[in-house]
């Protein structure tokens, strides 16, 4: 008996020692789908590196961004990967704030990253982000309502052909809404669908000196376009509704259309959570016929702060979450359609992939087909398609986001929306120095 007790007294000692040996990396990341399901693969990891545990902060898009900037500026320290984005990445990496990601192992193959991915999280010829998921976006579409609608959905569709069809597939009685797209404020919400349907406008941000373009007639015409299509065809309190919320309503059987990020894809077509999975379509974003389509480009990545202690592991963990055997870990578990996709050409001519996503050519010719240097019809001094690459984007995108929220849900006019936009961009833009 004093043997077994001495027995257990060893073993429960060299518990606390492994306990307080182990290092405990701490990861803020997105509530979407992906994401979330990653953390249920981690197993995984832990078993691979028993001496690295995993703490996780999970945050709603908005709430994430906001978060991981003010930690990264302040120097706060909280996190040791943070999931951030393709408009971060250059911006943070020119400030110091990142550490390249020298040291992701001899079997990663970053030269399998897709080119377009992979150049929009590097600096310098580094990467200083891995991508966990790519995507561009593209139209998802119930086939047998634009059949009831009389309609057949061509590959590259027009915005007037796809406002056509929104309202033809309208059924209020039956609570299906012709389309759905975001209305909730924020820089990387609304305002990343309505710049990138801007594009497709011939609207632009700033012009070749930096002079904000909101009062110029192309924003007028993206901004009424969707206001009055939504208002038509769209769900009631779609300005609340960002991906998640109209990827429940897809998946719910409650739109005809939903024009959003590629990665959605294997969500809307999964019969254990969409109503729908063997009723979608897939067709590119659409266009007005001016040469640029309102698709665009983006990477959720992980990335490691500048100041972080633990560097080691948390390079560990970045190599794992975004390698190729994580690919295989979730084709595994979950089936090849719902690898994260948009990040590895590996994956896009694996024939069990093209076989199990019917959606995987239509999200490479989207990814390919967006071009951050040339966003716009007009010329334009800044990089980014959804986006503006200089750090006042975030702050301006975000109130400019706000007030085309709300001309959507009728607080204001679209003519005053605009003009609001602006006057900010004008203050800010001069503020920074950009314009005097």
């Amino acid at each position: 008996m004093k043997l077994n007790t001495l027995f257990l007294g060893l073993c429960g000692a060299s518990a606390l020692a492994f306990a307080a040996h182990a290092e405990t990396i701490t990861i803020a990341t997105v509530n979407n789908g992906d994401m979330v399901r990653m953390q249920k693969l981690t197993d995984d990891f832990t078993a691979k590196n028993p001496d690295i545990q995993l703490e996780w902060v999970t945050l709603e898009e908005n709430v994430l961004r906001e978060r991981v900037t003010t930690d990264i500026a302040t120097k706060g320290g909280q996190y040791d990967v943070m999931t951030i984005g393709t408009y971060e990445v250059p911006i943070w990496a020119k400030q110091q704030w990142l550490l390249p990601l020298d040291n992701l192992g001899a079997d990663y193959d970053a030269a399998d990253i897709i080119p377009a991915i992979a150049g929009g999280l590097s600096a310098d010829g580094k990467l200083y982000a891995a991508p966990f998921y790519g995507e561009s976006s593209f139209v998802m579409y119930r086939k047998d309502l634009m059949e009831k609608a009389g309609l057949t959905m061509p590959d590259a569709p027009t915005w007037d052909f796809i406002a056509d069809a929104a309202r033809k597939m309208t059924d209020r009685a039956a609570d299906i809404n012709g389309i759905c797209l975001r209305g909730k404020a924020g820089w990387g919400e609304n305002m990343a669908f309505l710049t990138a349907m801007s594009n497709s406008f011939g609207a632009r941000w700033f012009d070749e000196k930096w002079q904000p373009q909101f009062d110029q007639p192309e924003w007028k015409k993206t901004l009424q376009f969707y206001v009055d299509l939504m208002k038509d065809a769209g769900p009631s309190g779609a300005s609340s509704n960002g991906f998640n919320e109209n990827l429940a309503l897809f998946q719910q059987g409650k739109c005809g259309m939903w024009i959003d990020a590629t990665v959605a894809a294997s969500f809307v077509s999964n019969p254990k959570d969409s109503t729908v999975a063997d009723k979608v379509g897939y067709a590119l974003a659409p266009d007005t016929g001016l040469g640029k389509r309102g698709n665009w480009l983006w990477a959720w990545s992980l990335g490691i702060p500048a100041g972080t202690q633990k560097a080691e592991a948390a390079q560990k963990f970045v190599s794992w979450a975004t390698g190729k055997g994580y690919l295989d870990l979730v084709a595994s578990k979950e089936g090849w359609a719902n690898v994260p996709p948009g990040t590895r050409t590996s994956l896009y001519n694996n024939p069990e992939y093209q076989k199990a996503a019917p959606f995987a050519k239509m999200t490479l010719d989207s990814i390919n087909s967006a071009d951050p240097t040339k966003p716009t019809v007009k010329p334009v001094p800044y990089v980014g398609v959804q986006f503006v690459a200089i750090p006042e984007f975030q702050g301006l995108g975000t109130t400019v986001g706000q007030l085309f929220s709300a001309a959507l849900a009728g607080q204001s006019s679209v003519d005053d929306a605009l003009a609001g936009a602006q006057t900010a961009a004008v203050r800010e833009m001069t503020r920074a120095g950009y314009i005097k």
